[in-house]
């Protein structure tokens, strides 16, 4: 097929030319200028002009109103809080892991957070903030120890669990297999790291003076040092507390753990002994809030 075919014209006698300025419409017209710097065809008439120049107008203005539309709205959000546009801007900036207007926790029971509300986010905080206690390197001292118990657990609860935490985290067997000495200490030139970084809580069960909240949380555990045999690594869990109001602040009464969810792992390189140690030490916790 020709150039002219692939266009619609013919090759024969008469058709139209490939050049475009020899021939205007198939008439064998030439194209005139004429003084007053017109175009126009053989007949006098004006060529239809390209209508780039109105769509170019038509979209400024299109996007001059939408911006004051948009500066209006903002107006409106910033000076009537009470106003429809304050109350879309909540709603669209509200999620799970917002802020809110309940102050968290009112102070400390030693080392940990206490003064909780007493809501459902009182109790997410408390669970938060107990969960990191009881997964601290701190529950290996016998003085600490009972500390934590008895500033988490509920009065008439925490005897008992004390009884039984001495059993598992003084024993012997237990001791010897995660790499510490006797007396639950890290060997010389070693640093032992038990920590929970929790993820996110969430209310099970409310009722007023009773709670269930689950904690999702990743656990940090090992010997960091040169030489270790128990290296640090990471592992995650979701634990449930059984929650109740005692005396002005949620305590724990019971709970469950289980394993994840895990995510998937990538490709990063461990960092060397010595340079997890330091990161131990040189960084602290948080007091957690919902």
């Amino acid at each position: 097929m020709s150039q002219g075919d692939e266009r619609g014209y013919g090759s024969e006698p008469g058709g139209r030319t490939e050049d475009p300025y020899s021939t205007i419409g198939g008439t064998r017209q030439t194209r005139t200028r004429l003084p007053g710097g017109d175009d126009t065809d053989g007949y006098g008439r004006r060529p239809a002009r390209s209508s780039r120049s109105l769509v170019m107008v038509v979209g400024v203005v299109v996007l001059l109103v939408a911006a004051i539309a948009f500066a209006n709205l903002g107006d409106g959000r910033s000076k009537e809080p009470g106003g429809g546009g304050g109350k879309e801007s909540s709603a669209a900036g509200a999620g799970p892991t917002s802020a809110t207007g309940t102050k968290p926790v009112q102070g400390k029971n030693g080392t940990i957070a206490a003064g909780f509300a007493h809501d459902e986010q009182g109790a997410q905080s408390a669970a938060a903030n107990y969960g990191v206690a009881l997964g601290s390197a701190d529950m290996f001292d016998k003085v600490r120890r009972r500390e934590i118990t008895t500033a988490v657990y509920a009065p008439d609860v925490a005897a008992a669990r004390q009884e039984s935490l001495d059993d598992v985290y003084s024993g012997k067997d237990f001791l010897s297999r995660i790499g510490l000495n006797p007396d639950g200490t890290a060997p010389a030139g070693l640093t032992f790291v038990s920590r929970v970084s929790p993820f996110g809580a969430k209310v099970e069960k409310f009722g007023g003076d009773t709670a269930s909240v689950a904690v999702w949380y990743s656990s940090l555990f090992g010997l960091a040092g040169e030489g270790s045999q128990n290296p640090v690594s990471e592992s995650w869990y979701t634990t449930t507390y059984e929650l109740r109001w005692v005396n002005g602040d949620w305590k724990v009464t019971d709970f469950t753990q289980k394993d994840g969810p895990t995510p998937v792992g990538r490709d990063q390189v461990a960092s060397p002994a010595e340079e997890m140690a330091d990161a131990v030490e040189q960084f602290g916790g948080f007091t957690y809030a919902r």
